[in-house]
């Protein structure tokens, strides 16, 4: 956990940092280091009580350990804290952000898309359906049952009006479902989740284009667990065939904070048509006099926003272009694979059984039981036993109706089964699967 190098390697970034103002008469700000050093120890003593995220062994929510240059670059800036809202308080932070934001661009072929890093995927898809109502004043959105339930919640903060569209058994949205509320007239955005929170499961997004050009309504893409899978080379072929056709779509959502390596919080959203910036058209008197460039304020609903981020997010990506053959490309597939593998183990196994087959690295899987609750009960066993041996899981309520195309012999006696789900975004997970396993089968066995 603590790796001595990258203290040396801020240490050296600081000094190079303290450069650029050189010239000035000496001024460090004096504090009480013995108060500091208490203070810090109690915290370090607190941050003690977490489960182990950062260790392959953790493989339960999507919590991925930010990268050492991630860290590195974060912590770095924080010395000059800028504020990537107005360029008077980020000259070089905001510069960075844009460049950024021209790098997740092209990853879905947009060019100049209209964008900027957020708090979070919550905070992007606010913005993405508060375009969305600007243009379709009033009009429905709609967006999967497993879907992530910010959704729901910002459709009503927006106040539009809003429905859940059935799943498939395979955790995707189901056409008939879509194009019944689209007859309805009054729908004017299909949220697609690329990647939902809970399967990982790709909604079929070429069908749901054809669906929206027909009805004339938008689409925006919820990318913000799976926004990076496209550079992968062992989807499966409808999830490549989603991916390949997100060019399309109106706006896109994605989080570097998932699988971007980067540290808490880092969401962005995009739009390819850049004239809906005229919806974020404001003035402020103090903030956007010193330059004539766009203060990326002037296209968010946020104002204060941390440039560290930015910071981190672009050193982050000169050191791993997103190329399909480059080392973040095939570290992402590492993770599909441990996913696909984890799943064939558990196939297998004559105490779970897995459910669809994972489109990205999200495994859900059930406890072999002669019941659905009995299933449930397991699980939860499983579970608890699993984390005092080290492997932490996570579970999540499976509808019954989707659970028992999994487990056939399995009684239906209650409306949802509670299932194991593991989520395998750390790319050594691939090479501890054996542990994993064997932690996993001993935990059931007990």
């Amino acid at each position: 956990m603590i790796n001595p190098a990258e203290i040396e390697l801020l240490r050296d970034a600081l000094v190079t940092l303290a450069r650029g103002h050189a010239g000035l008469p000496e001024f460090t700000p004096e504090f009480d280091r013995q108060a500091v050093a208490d203070v810090l120890q109690a915290a370090a003593e607190r941050m003690q009580d977490n489960y182990p995220y950062y260790h392959p062994q953790y493989a339960g929510q999507m919590l991925k350990p930010p990268h050492a240059i991630a860290r590195i670059a974060y912590a770095m800036s924080l010395w000059v804290n800028p504020n990537n809202h107005a360029l008077d308080g980020s000259r070089a932070s905001s510069s960075m952000e844009k460049e950024c934001i021209d790098a997740l661009g092209r990853l879905y072929d947009w060019q100049n898309p209209l964008g900027h890093l957020t708090g979070g995927g919550t905070m992007a898809n606010l913005e993405a359906l508060w375009v969305a109502g600007r243009l379709h004043p009033g009009k429905r959105i709609i967006a999967s049952a497993q879907a992530h339930y910010t959704h729901q919640r910002i459709s009503e903060v927006l106040s539009l009006p809003f429905s859940a569209v059935a799943v498939d058994n395979a955790g995707r949205m189901q056409l008939t479902a879509i194009e019944s509320l689209l007859q309805q007239g009054d729908v004017g955005t299909i949220v697609a989740t690329i990647g939902n929170t809970g399967f990982g499961a790709v909604d079929p997004l070429p069908d749901i284009l054809d669906l929206a050009q027909a009805y004339g309504v938008r689409v925006h893409a919820d990318a913000a667990y799976g926004g990076y899978f496209g550079l992968c080379t062992n989807l499966g072929p409808a999830a490549r065939a989603s991916y390949d056709r997100l060019h399309d779509v109106d706006s896109i959502v994605i989080d570097p904070h998932k699988h971007g390596l980067q540290p808490y919080g880092c969401g962005c959203v995009l739009f390819r048509d850049a004239n809906v910036g005229r919806f974020y058209k404001h003035d402020s008197p103090y903030t956007y006099f010193s330059s004539a460039e766009l203060h990326l304020g002037e296209i968010s609903l946020e104002c204060s926003r941390p440039g560290a981020a930015a910071v981190a997010l672009w050193a982050t990506q000169q050191l791993f272009p997103y190329t399909r053959d480059g080392q973040f490309a095939r570290k992402l597939g590492q993770s599909l694979h441990a996913a696909q593998e984890f799943w064939r183990r558990l196939e297998v196994s004559a105490r779970f059984q897995p459910l669809m087959r994972p489109e990205l690295d999200i495994v859900v899987y059930a406890a072999a039981a002669g019941s659905l609750s009995g299933a449930s009960r397991a699980a939860r066993e499983v579970f608890a036993r699993a984390a005092k041996a080290g492997l932490h899981l996570a579970m999540m309520e499976v509808p019954a109706a989707i659970a028992s195309a999994y487990l056939p012999a399995a009684r239906i006696d209650c409306e949802s089964v509670t299932c194991l789900r593991s989520v395998l975004m750390k790319p050594e997970h691939r090479d501890w699967l054996d542990r994993i396993m064997q932690l996993l089968e001993a935990s059931a066995a007990a």
